[in-house]
């Protein structure tokens, strides 16, 4: 009896090649100054700032700044996709400069998430997903935020914007348009820190 063979194809999208990519001096010093803190057989626990350098410098994670860091980390290029494809910090096409993330897990989505997000997609014309015609801003949902006792959370970047409304996430992104990061000041533990202060 003869049985008739199939074949798995495999989804998957490759990251873009992108230009040729090596950390600028800085960059590089940077990194030297990081894998220090490690012992020399491992290295490869370097890899999440090793990637968070890599985006700062070109915006997004592009398949030779994988093959990079897995060079200097002497890993395997899929132990470094690996790690880019997990977390959602870490994106592989370019985004705006404001990245603007949602988190959707269960606090935030109980206390109105969806509603932020909407009142966002129709401040921004975008869907989830997308990055605004001007390329300044990119919309995004994820999952917790680590801020549950504040929801819902928005993070813009690496900033947090706590007890986000619909009316209060229109008014961040007109002040990000007109201040730039110096409108992302809701975190709660600043708020605190500058009444401590003052």
């Amino acid at each position: 009896m003869a049985y008739g063979a199939t074949f798995h194809k495999s989804s998957r999208q490759l990251e873009d090649e992108g230009p040729a990519f090596v950390y600028t001096p800085e960059n590089r010093a940077r990194f030297d100054e990081i894998i220090t803190r490690y012992p020399p057989d491992r290295k490869r626990s370097a890899v999440l700032p090793a990637l968070y350098l890599a985006q700062y410098q070109q915006g997004y994670i592009t398949a030779n700044a994988i093959r990079h860091i897995a060079e200097l980390l002497e890993i395997t290029r899929a132990d470094v996709e690996d790690v880019v494809t997990y977390y959602t910090m870490f994106y592989t096409r370019p985004v705006g400069k404001f990245v603007v993330n949602v988190c959707r897990t269960l606090s935030c989505a109980i206390n109105g998430a969806e509603r932020v997000t909407e009142a966002l997609c129709g401040k921004l014309g975008i869907k989830p997903g997308e990055t605004d015609a001007s390329g300044t801003f990119t919309l995004m949902e994820v999952e917790c935020l680590g801020a549950c006792d504040r929801a819902p959370a928005v993070m813009v970047n690496d900033a947090w914007q706590e007890c986000v409304t619909p009316e209060s996430a229109g008014q961040l992104i007109d002040d990000l348009r007109a201040r730039g990061e110096d409108a992302l000041s809701g975190c709660h533990h600043v708020i605190e820190k500058m009444k401590a202060k003052g």
